[in-house]
Order: structure tokens, then sequence, then C-alpha cells
């Protein structure tokens, strides 16, 4: 029996032998499910933006069916709530409003694009309702609030981060005159921001910046202009299928410089829309597969029961996604019974227990100060190499099993 399974039967196992937990009264305010724990899932199903959204759901339901098979929290089975905001500002508002409201779900795991969850912010903080944001990764999305008033969490790594990495391995390759080509969407504001601050705390600014639409299926005259402009590095800061755009404009134009991209580089949409011709570009990732560590490995089985797709559309929404149900579940035991919003905050900001997740071991992800769960030591520098993903350096991949902390 894998080492993680192991665990989760001592954690339900302890939780349901206490008289203290088994007896708490439920919130006052609510009616909970003798049978079921209800917990939403607001992705992006359908769409351009479905690689996500599916491997997430996926995830999720990897987790579910985890926890369940070994009593699920306190005797009750976890159940999903699952509703498609087709990377749909509007509609990831309502499906929010649905679930919060009238689905009046336990907590909720969503989104993975920042335009959507930051319309949808203001449901979750206004009804004191927990939200962990497994993929959506622009800057403000934990920034909105302060932390010590905040329901919102994330499992993802903020583009703040993800921009500061790619930086500094340019400046490591010693390349100087970086080109960026960034989308004009919110998340491509909220990217361009962090890019300019990253480069700025080096010394460096961009050598030219271009920006355009989602939806594009070409982007030769931009390629023209950026390679004319004698950069020597490129960065494109989009979603996967526009990813897959730049690095097939990128081949077309002949212009051979390293292509960097934040982790829309890594989803199968991106290597779809550009027919291979990522391979070889440079790209954040939190998690590989990586069949030597058994709670990647066995992750992937567990994920390959549920779906057939491969590659994976996309492993890090996946992994995260996974994660935070069970860093949610961890929250919920220690609540007493209470899974109140306020409660689960709480009980979040203050896990007393490591859990050796899929992307990290988690000692302390979050704090009253602090809900972003990922810092900068967890990233690793990926590529792809023969249509799956990879690590760049040797180095890393021989590290990989070393756990990583929050620093």
């Amino acid at each position: 029996m894998p080492l993680h399974v192991r665990h989760l039967i001592a954690l339900v196992l302890s939780a349901s032998l206490s008289p203290t937990w088994a007896q708490a009264p439920a919130p006052a305010n609510a009616a909970p499910d003798p049978k079921l724990i209800r917990l939403g899932l607001i992705l992006p199903l359908t769409g351009g933006s479905s690689d996500m959204g599916n491997s997430a759901r996926v995830g999720a339901q990897v987790a579910v069916e985890e926890i369940n098979a070994v009593g699920g929290y306190l005797g009750r089975k976890l159940e999903l709530v699952i509703r498609d905001d087709q990377a749909n500002n509007d509609m990831g508002l309502k499906h929010a409003e649905e679930l919060v409201l009238t689905e009046k779900v336990a907590a909720t795991v969503g989104f993975c694009n920042t335009g959507v969850a930051m319309k949808a912010l203001d449901v979750f903080q206004n009804n004191q309702h927990v939200l962990i944001v497994p993929c959506a990764t622009g800057t403000a999305i934990t920034a909105k609030y302060p932390a010590a008033e905040s329901y919102i969490f994330r499992t993802s790594a903020r583009d703040q981060l993800q921009s500061q990495f790619l930086v500094a391995d340019i400046v490591k390759r010693n390349l100087k005159k970086v080109a960026l080509l960034v989308d004009t969407t919110g998340y491509g504001d909220g990217g361009l921001k962090d890019l300019e601050a990253a480069l700025q705390a080096v010394g460096l600014k961009p050598h030219i910046v271009v920006r355009f639409k989602v939806g594009v299926k070409s982007l030769a005259d931009e390629m023209k202009q950026l390679k004319d402009s004698g950069a020597d590095a490129l960065i494109g800061w989009t979603v996967g299928p526009e990813q897959g755009v730049i690095s097939a404009s990128r081949a077309a134009a002949g212009w051979n410089v390293p292509q960097y991209g934040p982790w829309g580089l890594s989803h199968a949409s991106a290597f779809e829309a550009s027919k291979g011709a990522v391979e070889g570009t440079y790209v954040v990732q939190t998690v590989l597969p990586n069949t030597f560590m058994e709670r990647n490995s066995t992750f992937l089985r567990g994920y390959a029961k549920l779906s057939k797709e491969r590659p994976i559309g996309s492993m890090m929404s996946a992994a995260q996604t996974y994660d935070s149900v069970h860093l949610l579940l961890r929250a919920m035991f220690l609540t007493k019974g209470n899974i109140s919003g306020k409660t689960l905050k709480q009980s979040l900001e203050n896990l007393q227990q490591p859990y050796r997740g899929v992307v990290t071991t988690y000692d302390k992800p979050f704090s009253a100060s602090d809900h972003d769960a990922i810092s900068a030591n967890m990233l690793w520098l990926g590529t792809w190499q023969g249509g799956e993903r990879t690590y760049v350096y040797k180095d890393d991949a021989a590290r990989a099993s070393v756990i990583r902390r929050k620093e």
C-alpha cells in the first residue's frame, strides 16, 4: 500500500476515533447532509483553456476517490459539485454565486484563468467562503484582500515568482536583449507588469514589447518585428493555445533565440497548436512527470484510471488541484466538525502536520499573513522533449526527490 494512502487512513481513523470531533455540533446556520460533504469545483471544461480545466477536474476526482475509499470525512463521503466556467468571466461569476449561495457547498476549489477568478473573488470573500485556486496565477488574486482577512488561498505559483524565475535563467545565460510578446488580456497586463519589475530588479529593461489578442492563428508580423529588433531572447506571456502559436510563428520566421514562457507553455494545447514547435522551449514548472518519485508515480497511475489522455493536458493543473483537495481535507479535520468558512480559513492557516503532496511537501503552506502555498525554491525549469515535459537541467532531475519546503 502506498505510503500516502497509509497516512490518509491514519488521519481518517484518528479523527473518527476522537469523541470530541465526532460529537462536535455542525454550524448553527447550516443543515449538513448526513451522508455527504459537497465541494464546489469551477473550471474551464470547454473552450481554449479546457486542457487546464479537464486536467484539474481529473486531479480533483482522483483525490476524492482516494479519500472516500478510506472513509471520507468523519464517515461522510466527499462529493464534487462541478461547474464549467468556459474561461468566461461572467460565467465564472454566475457559477460562483450558484455554488456559494444556492448549492451552499462547504468550500470551493477553482479557476484556471486570472480574469475569471478576479471577477468572482468578491462572492467568496463577502460570504466568508473558502476558495482554493489551484491553477490561475495572476499575482493580484491573492493580493486583492489582506491575507489576515482573506478567504482566498492558492496552490499555483503566482506570476511574480514565475517572471522572476524566468529572468534569473536569462541572466544566467548572459542574455540581455529580452523581447516580450504579451497578450492583451488581464492576465497579460499583470504578467507584463511582473516581467518589467523582474527585469528592472536585475538592471535590465524590455528590449521590445509587442501585444496581441488571444485567438490569433498566426503571429508572423509580430515575430518579424521582434526578430528585426535584434533581441536575443523571447518571453511569450499568454495561455496554452497562443503559446503554441508563438512557437510555430518563431519557427516559421527562422528566429533561433531561446523562447521562455510561464506554465501555459507546458500545456498540451501549446504542443498541439505548434505542431511540436514548442520542443526545446523553456517553461516554469512546479511539478514534472517523474516515475522515480512514489507520490508522483502513484498519482499518475490514479490519473490514468480516470483519463487516457497522453500527454496529460496540464500536469501542473492536475497535481495542484489534487493537492488542494487533500489540503482542504486536512483543514477540515482540524475544525472538530465545524466546517464553516471562518473555521476552515483558520485551519488552513494553521495546518499542524506536513502533507506530502504530489507537487511538494506542504509544511505550513499558509499562514494568517500568506495565502500562497508555493515559494520560489519550489520551481523547476522545464522543457518539451519527445512530446512530453521534462527537466532542462539534469541536476534538477536528480534533486527532485529532495523535500522542498516553503521558504
